[in-house]
């Protein structure tokens, strides 16, 4: 029997029957891709083999990125969703075997029929990349994008993104964009052809907020490992806190702004927020990339300041230790980044909490170097705004007074303690004019 890399075929192998789609195998086993979702690996030998379909002919690059939708409810919200890539708009490719990005925004729509109930959609691929291969530049050209349907009338965008950095995104376009309509970031942890996808609950969910009154940006994922509620999180608040499991987004330094129930279609928001029309339309998307992101470790040489000094970078965020301190040794190294005219702005290694440079000498000495303290900042979006900030000043002083300033939710005016959620008197907060 012959057959090929992506036809469904039968195999009878000692009174067991197993159909799926053929995969590579690097062994002489066939593996194949079951209904089910899982792969089956089956010694050829003594088995009965049938070939039941051929495998489909490819959709042509002009019909992928036509990103024509047809509209079976008038009357309802306009939405457009830009795809990005990412596991929400992936499926298997049977030349490596491995999950890949290759679906465009229709094949999400025609995946979920149920989006049609919710809002009139237009689809179009921005790209088809994995998130790990996302850049500064991206960003600025999916800003364009959003802010060029914005302004056609769309009443909500939702963007397709890749998990692994769609907080880095997120985060971008909160600077990048006030918007008078919401704009949502959706992914998913596990493709559609695993059957604890989460990518269809996710997408609805995000529709749902689509039409809502929450004008930020924000990012809707599935908020514990079953399929009851979705999160809304603001976009500069979120973070990836697990590898693989589907509630793997969480709010740091702040709560979720509601909630999605997925059985009731409703939302619970319990968040405030900037309201649908509040804002008007602005683009900002000026970034210059050229900023750095540096751990500090105990022992480490202050010479890794220097190379990126040395290296011609623009902006370095340090991660610190606590309240935001590194060894006395970097401390003249800050001074000289900052001598240079680089703003160092310094963060948190703890995910919760803000930094405070007041409280020891070390920190006092920062500040007298000239560092810029994150407030309570992660230290991603510290990261984004810091380049966005580059983008649009290259005077010191004004980017220092940017970086404290909070512009899109990134700064929170009280800290909580996440233990019991309440609000406890923090010596460091409130001392820097946030909004």
């Amino acid at each position: 029997m012959e057959f090929e890399e992506g036809d469904r075929i039968q195999i009878e192998k000692d009174k067991v029957v197993y159909e799926g789609i053929v995969m590579p195998s690097t062994t002489r086993h066939i593996v194949l891709k079951m209904k089910s979702g899982y792969n089956a690996g089956i010694d050829p030998v003594n088995a009965v083999i049938t070939l039941l379909e051929k495998k489909a002919l490819k959709e042509t690059a002009s019909s992928a990125a036509s990103g024509k939708v047809p509209v079976e409810s008038p009357g309802l919200p306009k939405v457009s969703i830009l795809s990005t890539g990412g596991t929400i708009a992936s499926k298997i490719d049977y030349r490596t075997g491995a999950v890949t990005a290759r679906f465009s925004a229709d094949d999400i729509l025609k995946a979920m029929p149920e989006l049609r109930k919710i809002a009139d959609f237009s689809g179009k691929a921005i790209y088809n990349i994995l998130s790990e291969n996302m850049r500064a530049e991206y960003w600025q050209e999916l800003a364009r994008e959003i802010a060029g349907e914005i302004a056609k009338g769309a009443d909500g965008i939702i963007v397709a993104h890749g998990t692994d950095t769609m907080m880095y995104t997120a985060a971008a376009i909160s600077f990048m964009i006030e918007t008078p309509v919401p704009i949502v970031f959706v992914g998913s942890q596990r493709s559609a052809d695993r059957p604890s996808s989460d990518n269809a609950m996710n997408a609805i969910c995000a529709a749902l907020v689509a039409v809502s009154d929450i004008a930020e940006v924000t990012v809707v994922m599935h908020s514990e490992e079953s399929d009851s509620t979705c999160a809304i999180h603001r976009g500069t608040k979120v973070r990836k806190m697990h590898t693989s499991r589907r509630d793997a987004f969480h709010s740091v330094n702040g709560k979720p702004l509601g909630y999605v129930d997925y059985k009731t279609m409703q939302l619970k928001i319990s968040g405030d927020h900037v309201k649908r029309g509040e804002k008007e339309l602005k683009l900002k998307e000026a970034i210059d990339p050229r900023c750095a992101l540096v751990k500090f470790t105990p022992g480490a040489s202050p010479d890794i300041l220097s190379y990126y000094v040395d290296a011609g970078y623009h902006g370095i965020v340090i991660e610190g230790t606590g309240l935001g301190h590194v060894s006395t040794e970097w401390i003249p190294q800050v001074g000289k980044a900052v001598s240079c005219g680089i703003p160092v702005v310094i963060t948190s290694q703890c995910l919760h909490g803000r930094v405070c440079d007041r409280v020891y000498d070390t920190g006092r000495d920062m500040l007298r170097a000239g560092a810029i303290e994150g407030e309570d900042m992660l230290a991603e979006v510290a990261l984004v705004k810091l380049m966005w900030a580059l983008g649009q000043s290259d005077d010191p002083a004004l980017i220092a007074e940017m970086i404290k300033r909070n512009l899109a939710g990134e700064i929170s005016q009280r800290s909580i303690v996440e233990a019991c959620m309440s609000v406890v008197d923090d010596p460091c907060a409130n001392r820097s004019g946030n909004n």
